[in-house]
């Protein structure tokens, strides 16, 4: 009995890994078309078959320097890490404050910040464009930057990752002597790192690709971000494939880099961040 168990057992997880390498492989797919169609020369793009002997990478070459393509690159490095960077330092604070500080009004603080997350983000635009007018950052690092150094939502994600922290290890500390910022730096951001990997991940990567913000506040070509110049570069040059596909696939690498080096983190993050009231 214990034998067709452990063999009936054995077969669910072989058909459920087998599902998961095909799904994988599914998802791929489309990548690695694009990965092709890019080396590809342009009079072979439309072809479905693949001429190994005529792949080049004169795509590459040509986007990088026919166009400022590595400055769009620097703005949205800097933009996505400047932001990335100020969302986990100002959301975990906020967070630590709200999850362990005693202050008036701490709960009607806590759900306005809740309350603003149903607020589309669309509706804040104009709003926003109109306050960096009236400062004059607009077609600036500040405007692309400053208005999305905090987030509701990671606010309430560190807080409930906050939430899930012994007390105990927070009593020693101030015993100790130990300050609450030094509480907050030395004990509960080193705990935290899952959560703020998963944070950082899922802000860099949708700075990273943001289009509508950047498209709206930078109006030179020099502040472009990498979304906003390939979109201006599409528009241009939308019959040559294999160059957009280039700089699609230039533009993805990033975010790949970031998920492999911070996946084990991210996956922890999102397995013990619990909802903890």
């Amino acid at each position: 009995m214990w034998g067709r168990k452990n063999t009936y057992g054995i077969g669910v997880k072989m058909i459920f890994y087998s599902i998961c390498i095909l799904w994988t492989l599914v998802t791929l797919i489309p990548y690695l078309i694009a990965v092709i169609t890019s080396l590809k020369p342009v009079e072979d793009v439309t072809k479905f078959s693949i001429d190994f002997s005529k792949l080049t990478f004169d795509s590459y070459r040509y986007i990088t320097h026919e166009f400022p393509f590595l400055r769009w690159l620097f703005n949205s490095f800097v933009v996505a890490v400047a932001v990335t960077t100020g969302n986990i330092l100002f959301n975990s604070m906020a967070a630590y404050a709200l999850a362990r500080l005693d202050f008036p009004f701490k709960k009607v603080v806590f759900y306005v910040i809740i309350g603003t997350m149903m607020i589309p983000g669309q509706v804040l635009l104009i709003p926003i464009y109109l306050i960096l007018n009236r400062l004059g950052w607009i077609d600036s690092y500040k405007g692309l930057i400053i208005p999305w150094l905090v987030s509701a939502f990671y606010i309430f994600f560190m807080r409930q990752y906050f939430l899930t922290i012994p007390k105990d290890l927070e009593e020693a500390a101030l015993i100790d002597g130990l300050s609450r910022f030094g509480i907050f730096f030395k004990i509960f951001l080193p705990l935290s790192l899952p959560a703020l990997a998963t944070q950082a991940i899922f802000i860099f990567v949708g700075n990273w690709n943001s289009f509508m913000w950047p498209s709206i506040i930078a109006s030179s070509e020099d502040l472009y971000t990498l979304p906003v110049g390939l979109n201006s570069f599409y528009g241009q040059y939308y019959q040559f494939w294999n160059q957009v596909l280039a700089g699609a696939i230039l533009l993805s690498l990033p975010t790949i880099i970031v998920f492999v080096l911070f996946q084990k983190y991210f996956v922890k993050g999102i397995v013990t961040s619990g909802l903890k009231e």
